[in-house]
């Protein structure tokens, strides 16, 4: 539960009743809130969170010794990750209580699903098919044994895993040429294990949700699904808007209808206490940054995946959302906050987050963001956060394609 503060005065309190009158009529949205981007008429491939010419031009600076990509290549074979001798740990059910506690399988299923995707990444940069191999190694395993995810952490387990799994499969499906016999059974697994777990979200903390919906568009490219990236993109559209606070929402942030946050008193004890409102903020923010970086990231890669499906979703809202949310949570990462501002204490470890939002907003796009270069040129080379990001710097920076 977010923790209890007291409750400061209502700011402009005739405009924030007005609000909170509508949001209790449903009224305020942002405009195409809900609305879903509608699947591609043909879906492309490799294409979630990284496309086949991002993975050239990765394979190209890597091969001329180019930095940062070659640091960052060297990290990834260095991980345990990139390891030919991993043995992999598949369970017919992984438990997962709060906070991992029970761990049945938890730790494994997420590192054998990255590992998964490194090796994917080893196979194209290096075309040694031992790295595809070993890749397909991981997901035969785990689609031949895993029955079902339990426990309070079931949603979340299975949004973290099933974020890497699709990026695994993605580039062993369309990028190597030997034999994936049981590419089939891989996909049933995605169809009937992961994606009833994840499609339908949750009322959580918006980086469950998030998490959730990153799974389920990787999935639903990967099965060619378009009804469930339909509605994966609408669910994730509404929380992308509840989660980071743009000034044009009004006096309150955006809220998710199911979640029947319809009195000031009840946004403010969601937001984890923080009654005033920034552009950047997030649902979380004052929780800590750490959790606010799952969200952050599970944003940037759906918008990645969109734009390599054709929808563009950097130029909606979502972009700025995104911007803003990482340039608000990197001010703070590299400076003291304000009293105004989680009671001026914030707990700091955004984590190897920034690199695809970055690349997209102001690498293709533009943007100014000098509070994101700078914590994201600091932090190179971003590794894995061991749960659902791995290795971006590798694959985003300056990126064009």
């Amino acid at each position: 539960m977010p923790p209890k503060h007291s409750r400061s005065r209502l700011r402009a309190g005739a405009a924030v009743a007005s609000v909170a009158a509508a949001l209790v009529a449903g009224a305020v949205v942002w405009p195409g809130t809900g609305r879903a981007e509608a699947a591609p008429t043909a879906f492309a491939h490799p294409g979630v969170t990284v496309s086949r010419g991002q993975l050239d031009f990765t394979r190209e600076k890597v091969t001329a010794g180019a930095q940062p990509w070659k640091s960052a290549y060297d990290q990834m074979m260095g991980s345990k990750y990139a390891s030919l001798s991993r043995t992999p740990k598949p369970r017919a059910v992984v438990e997962c209580g709060s906070y991992s506690d029970p761990n049945h399988g938890c730790t494994d299923e997420r590192e054998d699903a990255i590992a998964a995707y490194t090796t994917a990444l080893a196979w194209y940069i290096t075309r040694d098919e031992r790295y595809a191999k070993k890749s397909i190694e991981l997901m035969d395993a785990w689609s031949a044994t895993i029955k079902d995810h339990t426990n309070s952490n079931a949603p979340l387990q299975t949004g973290w895993a099933g974020s890497s799994w699709p990026r695994a499969a993605e580039i062993i499906k369309y990028t190597y040429d030997g034999n994936w016999a049981n590419s089939g059974r891989f996909a049933t697994m995605l169809r009937t294990v992961y994606l009833p777990e994840v499609i339908n979200g949750s009322n959580s903390n918006g980086n469950w949700e998030l998490s959730m919906m990153e799974a389920a568009v990787g999935i639903s490219v990967f099965l060619e699904d378009k009804a469930s990236y339909d509605k994966a993109m609408a669910t994730f559209r509404t929380r992308t808007a509840a989660y980071v606070y743009l000034a044009s929402d009004g006096p309150l942030p955006k809220t998710v209808p199911k979640q029947h946050l319809d009195t000031r008193d009840k946004i403010v004890k969601y937001w984890q206490g923080q009654s005033t409102f920034t552009t950047g903020l997030t649902q979380e923010t004052c929780r800590d940054f750490t959790h606010t970086g799952y969200g952050l990231s599970a944003i940037s890669h759906v918008a990645e995946t969109s734009r390599i499906q054709g929808q563009d979703l950097y130029a909606t809202d979502v972009g700025e959302r995104l911007r803003q949310g990482l340039g608000f949570q990197a001010k703070y990462e590299l400076e003291a906050p304000p009293a105004s501002l989680c009671k001026g204490t914030v707990h700091r470890g955004l984590g190897p987050v920034t690199e695809v939002g970055y690349n997209a907003l102001a690498g293709r796009l533009g943007h100014a963001m000098t509070n994101t270069q700078k914590l994201t040129e600091r932090n190179r080379p971003a590794g894995s956060n061991n749960l659902f990001v791995a290795w971006e710097t590798l694959t985003h920076a300056n990126n064009p394609r």
